[in-house]
């Protein structure tokens, strides 16, 4: 058998090239098997076929439960009474259908479906379901008729085009409101939605947009897979806030999770017709140990076809413009990953893999460029699995990118265990820039899991409970200026090396204190920590509005100079003195990490010409001290005659990244 391109890329991959070949094989057949001669995007209908639809003069709906045995509509529109003319017919392949009169049902009732199997029966929300509320006082979820949903007017589509580079601000909607409750679609449209066009990223992540329960799980717990939170707002809310933001030439990608699904039997799909396998696994793979959720069984066909559709559904009916794949590590693995180091590659090929979950992820990208080559998928996972951002007809999985997980751990371990004065700048530099040489990476310096209850972000690690006191422009701590200054520098090192794309979290790039407690029994079901304070970041006298003035500065010089065009090539490294000097698109990173030890005139060796300093962390807009002069140019000097090695001399402050671009030397005409 001939090698594929991953493994002629790696030849560690060598010994398990038949095994790659056969997983790339296997998922073949399985579309052929499920498409026959139509495409992945045909068969990912599913959405257009079951659920409640209007089709001609007749409401039809459909649903596959192929244990039932009796199946009801019921709702507010007949007193929630099992009745005959809204009982369902059952056809082939456990699917059952109800047609009704227009006049029966109409835009915003409430329904649900009384289930019957041979020994017992219960109410569930339909599995297809587009629309899930939940009633205020009762705090039971229904499903309801939104007839709206199929009405927008897409109004910039033609703006929505890929970015080169994925500068990625991940938000969560409820949360982004500065006021003590769940923030709106409308709200974030009106009020966030400008801030991030001004700060300069060209994708929003959206988290927990499919509807969740409980509004502490962060979105993971999924119930309704094809339902809009609507604690959030309405259906057509959410598109607005989409087509502005492609107005705006932002992409907007959502939170996917298919990794699990929540436990609850009424909102959720478990015991959906009576039995504990429709959807999950049966025995002891349906509970996953870690999460106190349920595990597809992606071996289904009707599993593959549900799920798939629910990607297609996203992107056609939402114009979402991809997505980030939540638990790829748990699904990959038997064991979710949970019981191995990955410390060999055999790890990833020793049979303990679920093979039909790397076969629903070679579908799931193959169809998501299918139905919009400008979609972009990014994998969250840890293991290192081999080939999950590479093409699948080399031998990946077909992810554009994947998250560089490992980056935020290190940031966390570092700053937990060492002080200052020793870390090692190799090292570091080795860790933000290890990855493969064939796949796309997002860095990202803290993810939104450390600022959750129970650990801390990178600026509360720094200055912990000095941020209380201390953050005024006019205060004077030691602490708070260490802070500043690292946060500023860890962030625009980990952009600056990342291997094609980078994340930050909302409220991040300015520091914002404390930490993320969702409403819950414990604190009282308060919303004090479960917001977003922006006006911190707007106050001119205060320190957050130094670190949101970087941020904007560092985003928009990596964007118009373009350096990830160009790998990051190391120039200089001084462990003794902590100096890091790298090269990338153009520009020249200068880091100076050194608690202590500023330097001058120090050499760095470069090609002779001239070069101007285009960011500064040092600088007093920035929360830096102003000991770098920004204005003059920095002409290189030789070491002996003119064709010898040249040097740049520069004045390095300690804890203080400077970056310089060359200037072209204009050739005088005599």
């Amino acid at each position: 058998m001939n090698s594929l391109k991953i493994v002629k890329n790696d030849p560690w991959l060598e010994p398990y090239n038949n095994i790659i070949s056969n997983r790339i094989k296997f998922a073949y057949n399985k579309e052929k098997e499920l498409t026959g001669n139509n495409s992945l995007s045909d068969f990912a209908t599913g959405y257009l076929y079951f659920g409640l639809h209007r089709e001609d003069n007749l409401w039809v709906f459909r649903e596959w439960a192929p244990n039932a045995v009796k199946i009801y509509l019921i709702g507010n529109f007949n007193n929630w009474e099992e009745k005959d003319e809204f009982r369902f017919q059952e056809k082939d392949n456990g699917i059952w259908e109800l047609k009704l009169p227009l006049e029966k049902i109409h835009h915003k009732v409430l329904y649900k479906l009384s289930i019957y199997w041979k020994d017992g029966k219960g109410e569930r929300i339909p599995a297809w379901s587009k629309r899930v509320i939940q009633d205020e006082k009762t705090l039971i979820f229904s499903s309801q008729l939104w007839q709206a949903v199929e009405s927008y007017n897409w109004k910039n589509d033609s703006l929505r085009k890929a970015p080169e580079t994925p500068l990625i601000y991940e938000a969560h909607i409820g949360m982004a409101t500065e006021e003590e409750k769940v923030g709106s679609f409308d709200e974030f449209r009106l009020n966030v939605l400008p801030r991030i066009k001004k700060a300069g990223y060209n994708v929003i992540q959206l988290m927990a947009i499919q509807e969740h329960p409980y509004y502490g799980s962060f979105g993971y717990h999924v119930s309704n897979f094809f339902a809009v939170s609507s604690r959030f707002g309405t259906p057509c809310e959410l598109k607005k806030l989409i087509d502005e933001a492609h107005g705006m030439g932002i992409m907007i990608i959502m939170d996917l999770v298919h990794s699990h699904s929540v436990k609850n039997e009424i909102e959720g799909l478990a015991k959906y017709d009576g039995t504990p396998y429709q959807f999950f696994h049966d025995g002891n793979r349906r509970e996953h140990v870690a999460w106190d959720s349920l595990c597809f069984d992606y071996s289904k066909n009707e599993v593959l076809h549900f799920l798939l559709s629910n990607i297609k559904f996203w992107l056609e009916e939402y114009h979402f413009d991809g997505f980030r794949f939540d638990g790829v590590t748990s699904m990959l693995y038997l064991d979710h990953g949970l019981s191995r180091d990955f410390s060999s590659y055999n790890d990833y090929f020793d049979g303990q893999q679920d093979e039909d979950a790397i076969t629903y992820f070679i579908l799931a990208n193959k169809l998501i460029h299918e139905v919009n080559p400008e979609a972009i998928s990014i994998a969250e996972e840890m293991s290192g699995y081999p080939g999950l951002a590479t093409p699948i007809k080399d031998g990946g999985l077909g992810f554009d990118y994947r998250l560089a997980m490992g980056i935020p751990d290190f940031w966390i371990k570092l700053i937990k265990e060492l002080p200052d004065e020793k870390w090692n700048i190799k090292h570091i530099y080795h860790e933000l820039t290890n990855k493969r040489a064939e796949e796309k990476t997002i860095s990202y310096a803290e993810s939104h899991d450390q600022a959750l209850v129970g650990d801390k972000t990178i600026i509360f690690r720094l200055i912990d409970k000095e941020m209380y006191y201390s953050m005024d422009i006019d205060s004077q701590n030691l602490l708070i200026d260490r802070g500043i200054a690292l946060h500023k520098i860890i962030r625009l090192i980990t952009l600056a090396t990342s291997g094609g794309g980078y994340l930050n979290f909302m409220g991040n790039e300015f520091g914002h204190p404390e930490w993320i407690d969702f409403p819950r029994e414990g604190n009282n079901w308060s919303y004090k920590y479960a917001r977003r304070q922006w006006r911190l970041a707007d106050d001119n006298t205060l320190r957050y509005n130094h670190l949101l003035k970087f941020d904007e500065a560092m985003i928009k010089l990596v964007k118009d100079e373009k350096i990830f065009n160009d790998i990051s090539q190391s120039v200089w490294e001084n462990e003794n003195d902590q100096i890091l000097i790298f090269k990338r698109g153009g520009l020249l990173f200068v880091f100076n990490f050194n608690p202590v030890q500023s330097f001058s005139d120090y050499g760095i060796p470069v090609n002779s010409g001239k070069f101007k300093i285009v960011l500064s962390s040092d600088s007093k807009i920035f929360g830096g001290f102003d000991r770098i002069d920004e204005k003059i140019t920095y002409y290189t000097i030789p070491e002996k005659g003119f064709n010898s090695q040249h040097y740049l001399k520069l004045y390095i402050p300690a804890r203080t990244a400077i970056v310089l671009k060359r200037i072209q030397i204009t050739k005088v005409k005599y």
